[in-house]
């Protein structure tokens, strides 16, 4: 199940010496025609006079580090700072030595732009990801396999139909509980995912007599497939080993890029390279809700973005969370106590910015939905509605108008739906239309999704980035890079909806940022913190 980055670049032909800073990684790009294998150990760092040098990740997947508060000390059992240290101690596997495993790590050094984005986008969740390995006692290698199924991108989707972080394919995923509803699809659940992989990979360690390598390849083609490979071989008295077993070409591949990225973390000075810390400490909690809410609505009571509340809630698809459930929430650890303060205030219908509708006699389905600017199957599914009929006098709940979704979570319910969104620029400032196409014509429009392809000889190409050029003021997260921190003083007669207007924010985000409810009174002179758009 590979799945490359979401961004593109271009391999150069010849590579000069020249330092390269990224949010990641301060990477040295080493001269050479041929491709850059293993060194020997002791060796220098492949032709550099000095040591790359190391520089503090600035950013998390777009998100400013300066705007996030993280707790000053360690907690108890931790004895690295930098998590990424706290891994290398974990590794179990063992040092391999195949040339498939130099192939890929060629690779990773040749794009060194590629690791930067990934393990940027990987800070925000592999804290989480590190401690379920450790609690289970697996080797740590495990934990880098995002790296290879989706470069940590928690969007990621697949021609196999595979999804998440883990990639599960939808089999797989009712296999080991994580469900696909119109709502919500378990299989971008960062913490439920990471869950069922680590099931899923316990089960296939068990299965295959405590191999690892056996277990991952099982993670990637099946058991069964490995299973065929190792009978055949033991039928023609051949070792049943990995590295000896007939598969997939892309399994043949799929282990040697775990190891080569184990090798890579282990020791990124002997192949040019230095990895910035990454705090050991928490990024998100988990908040139960306890009824349905509003996205946009739970994002302004926490003083997030819309998008900063998707990239560590991806499951949810649709504009609130499941009515079923679940109603749980990850968020930034310095978010989540105003964000429970803010939720005590509220009733659950308005958590939902609900609106009610008495159905009127002839009325339809669709002429309330269109009414209220929503849609029929939003309607029946707010409802429990098993079709479009409806009885005079009935109560329909009816959403109120909420902010569009992100594009990539408008894409992750279209595949629900049965169809994609289509980026199509129809004017030269940059105007998206997005328009609802079959399907099937994905198979044409490649730059959609990042598809898994079989990788030639040992590596796959990543993803092309989209023409459509990007809104002024976002960033290629979607993230608003224009924001600044204001002080507003609060003059006789001022309201937080006059403020907010001037300010172009929303009362509730201005009421989150300074602590207040919706309904609260100012008073003259009282300092408020904006986090407004930059003119």
């Amino acid at each position: 199940m590979d799945i490359f980055d979401l961004g593109r670049f271009n391999t150069p032909a010849m590579l000069t010496r020249t330092p390269i800073r990224r949010g990641g990684l301060l990477v040295f790009l080493l001269t050479s025609c041929a491709p850059l294998l293993e060194a020997s150990p002791g060796s220098a760092n492949l032709g550099s006079s000095e040591p790359p040098k190391t520089i503090r990740l600035s950013s998390a997947n777009g998100i400013p580090l300066s705007t996030r508060t993280f707790p000053q000390s360690n907690s108890a059992g931790w004895t690295h700072s930098d998590l990424m240290q706290r891994v290398r101690f974990g590794f179990r596997l063992g040092d391999e030595r195949h040339p498939d495993i130099n192939v890929q790590l060629a690779w990773f050094q040749r794009n060194p732009a590629y690791l930067d984005r990934v393990f940027g986008r990987a800070s925000l969740y592999m804290h989480h990801i590190v401690g379920e390995v450790e609690r289970r006692g697996i080797p740590l290698e495990i934990a880098l396999l995002p790296v290879i199924e989706s470069a940590f991108e928690p969007f990621a989707y697949s021609s196999a139909s595979a999804s998440g972080l883990w990639q599960f394919i939808p089999d797989t995923g009712s296999r080991f509980g994580l469900p696909q509803t119109w709502w919500y699809d378990g299989r971008r659940d960062v913490v439920e995912a990471t869950r069922a992989a680590l099931d899923y990979l316990q089960f296939l360690h068990t299965e295959f007599k405590g191999d690892w390598l056996l277990a991952v390849a099982g993670y990637n083609c099946g058991e069964r497939c490995v299973a065929r490979a190792i009978e055949r071989n033991r039928r023609e008295g051949k070792p049943t080993n990995f590295w000896n077993l007939k598969l997939p070409d892309e399994t043949r591949a799929y282990v040697p890029k775990l190891l080569a990225m184990r090798r890579l973390v282990a020791n990124p000075s002997r192949y040019g390279l230095e990895f910035s810390p990454i705090r050991n400490e928490p990024y998100f909690t988990r908040v139960e809700v306890g009824h349905q809410i509003d996205l946009r609505f739970a994002a302004d009571l926490a003083g997030l973005t819309h998008d900063e509340l998707f990239e560590l809630n991806p499951a949810f698809h649709r504009w609130a969370t499941p009515p079923g459930g679940p109603h749980r929430l990850l968020l930034p650890i310095d978010t989540a106590e105003l964000f429970k303060r803010n939720l005590s205030q509220l009733t659950p219908d308005e958590l939902m910015r609900i609106t009610h509708h008495s159905v009127r006699s002839g009325e339809a389905l669709r002429d309330i939905a269109e009414r209220y600017g929503s849609d029929e199957t939003t309607l029946r599914m707010l409802n429990g509605l098993t079709s479009n009929r409806l009885r005079t006098g009935m109560n329909l709940r009816v959403p109120a108008a909420s902010a569009p979704l992100p594009e990539k979570v408008l894409r992750a319910a279209a595949r629900v739906d049965g169809s994609v969104f289509i980026e199509r620029r129809s004017k030269p400032e940059g105007h998206v239309v997005v328009r609802r196409e079959p399907l099937s014509i994905t198979n044409h429009f490649d730059n959609l999704m990042p598809y898994r392809t079989t990788p030639p000889p040992l590596v796959s190409s990543i993803k092309r980035q989209s023409s459509i050029p990007e809104p002024s003021g976002f960033n290629s997260n979607g993230l608003n890079s224009k924001r600044e921190r204001l002080t507003h003083r609060v003059k006789s007669g001022e309201t937080l909806e006059t403020i907010a207007q001037r300010y172009g924010v929303t009362i509730s985000q201005l009421s989150a940022w300074n602590g207040l409810t919706t309904n609260s009174a100012l008073k003259s002179g009282q300092r408020l913190t904006i986090r407004a758009q930059r003119s």
